[in-house]
């Protein structure tokens, strides 16, 4: 198994430094021998390695730097006289590309390719230099480079000044996506190339298409009444605020939250206007449903909204609340958009309730859903977040086939996704805890958030040089030094496998 990583220990330094002697002084006579056997290089101090292992033997490496001046500086001038000032703004230098002899394949080749595109991209760095040998000019074209002035060197060691810009490298990187692994909890990798894009929503054929999805959301659901709209999540929970304001228009609502997604429909219904207090709780702390329940009893509310799945956390708040309001006649409305088809529980109790097509269920991102059991009544809401208007005309604007289509295929995997979802947990919760991380609890499957010990939070960056990507990018979750994995997406088995095994292999380097 051949997999990369940035290098940080001195076994690591040591080894780069008699590879760069048998590649730059033995086999390309570049530098004059010494007795150690060891060459190290003059930008050591600055540079970043990037190397390759198999298994557990380091057999390859690249250097990068964007400290000034570049070695290609001293040998042409500065680079920049010779390229666009468009591809200037963030360069750096990659130097010492060595593979051992006996492991120079397509493969290896390909992991250095696939983490050199994914450390300048994910830097965001414009463009990268390097003196590239005559030699391998071909591999380096196939990686995106190109020639930007004339050969330097002598006839035993020519080198061509070759850049490397994201433009040019936008190829290379549609290559790696196809082999990227992401353990994201949304959007959802889609397998199937997308159908019936030419379907206009006015046929029967369409008509057909969205009567099932009708009657398959609603058997989920165990509700009346379904709408779908284009659109977010966050558009779903605009119009089931726009609905409970024009329903409960001179009425006081409660707002409880924990964590970022309950936050956030305390800003939606503040830029709605409405009246309305709220209730917060500290991230990861369950519910107090005591406290909650002495609220409700003064009377004070008509209707209550939350996160039923706190996507931040991986929480789930569950449907207790739905029971205790109802004793005072109050109303609630539940977010589920990442808990809904994530496993089985009932829409019923909610007075409204959204989802969306890219999360647990795992069709293309695009279509949102609000769910209700009543009849949609009038309201002043603009007509395209206007729940009645929709209940009026069936299908009063453009809804595109192809998403309806691929909510559909993967609603024809329920109930049996449940099973596979619950068995997928289980696998990261025992990992989890037998490496005894914080595992959160109240958990529902589909999101497990945890905090890396401060020794391996570089694991997660050296696995993106391998094409995995932990869910860890969210301003939130960086705020916290949190991560998450998520077991919605199709190939999320040999994700795990791969994200498992390098996680072994990288801790027997220690």
């Amino acid at each position: 198994m051949y997999w990369c990583k940035i290098a940080t220990t001195e076994k690591e330094f040591d080894q780069i430094a008699a590879l760069n002697y048998a590649t730059f002084v033995e086999e390309i006579p570049q530098h004059e021998p010494n007795a150690t056997r060891r060459l190290v290089d003059k930008f050591h101090a600055d540079n970043t390695y990037l190397v390759v292992y198999k298994e557990q033997q380091l057999i390859g490496m690249l250097a990068l730097r964007d400290k000034r001046p570049f070695s290609l500086d001293s040998k042409i001038g500065d680079v920049e006289q010779y390229l666009p000032d468009e591809i200037c703004d963030k360069l750096c230098e990659v130097r010492l590309l060595a593979i051992k002899t006996q492991f120079r394949n397509g493969r290896v080749f390909f992991r250095l390719a696939q983490a050199l595109a994914n450390y300048l991209f994910e830097r965001r760095y414009t463009a990268c230099v390097i003196s590239g040998t005559t030699r391998e000019e071909k591999l380096y074209k196939q990686m995106g480079f190109h020639q930007f002035a004339e050969a330097v060197g002598t006839n035993e060691a020519l080198f061509l000044p070759m850049v490397l810009t994201r433009e040019n490298s936008a190829s290379l990187r549609q290559r790696l996506r196809r082999h990227a692994l992401t353990f994201y909890p949304g959007p959802v990798y889609q397998q199937e190339p997308l159908s019936y894009t030419d379907l206009s929503h006015r046929s029967f054929a369409f008509q057909l298409l969205f009567q099932e999805l009708q009657q398959r959301l609603l058997a989920l659901a165990h509700t009346q009444y379904v709408t779908p709209f284009v659109g977010t999540g966050t558009l779903a929970n605009e119009v089931m605020l726009a609905q409970l304001k024009s329903d409960f228009s001179e009425s006081k609502g409660f707002i409880i939250t924990n964590g970022e997604f309950g936050e956030r429909l305390a800003k939606q219904a503040k830029q709605q206007e409405m009246l309305f207090d709220v209730l917060t709780f500290a991230w990861h702390e369950p519910f107090d449903l005591a406290r909650i329940e002495e609220r409700l009893a003064q009377g004070e509310y008509k209707w209550l909204l939350y996160a039923h799945g706190e996507t931040s956390t991986g929480m789930c708040n569950g449907d207790q609340l739905a029971k205790i309001a109802a004793r005072y006649d109050v109303v609630v409305c539940a977010d589920c958009i990442s808990s809904f088809g994530a496993f089985p529980f009932s829409l019923a109790p909610f007075y409204l309730a959204t989802a969306v097509s890219g999360k647990a269920i795992g069709a293309l991102s695009g279509l949102s859903f609000v769910f209700s059991n009543h009849q949609p009544q009038p309201s002043q809401a603009p007509l395209y977040i206007n729940l009645a208007y929709y209940a009026n005309w069936q299908i009063p604007f453009t809804l595109p086939a192809a998403l309806l289509h691929s909510s559909l295929a993967a609603l024809r995997y329920y109930p049996e996704r449940y099973e596979l979802l619950t068995q997928r947990m289980k696998m990261l919760e025992g990992w989890l805890c037998y490496k005894k991380y914080a595992y959160k609890t109240n958990a529902y499957p589909m999101i497990a958030t945890f905090a890396l010990p401060y020794e391996l939070r570089r694991f997660g960056h050296d696995l993106k040089l391998n094409g995995i990507y932990l869910h860890d990018e969210s301003s939130y979750l960086q705020a916290r030094d949190l991560v998450q994995l998520s077991i919605i997406q199709p190939y999320f088995e040999e994700a795990f496998t791969l994200l498992t095994t390098i996680y072994t292999k990288y801790q027997l380097l220690d």
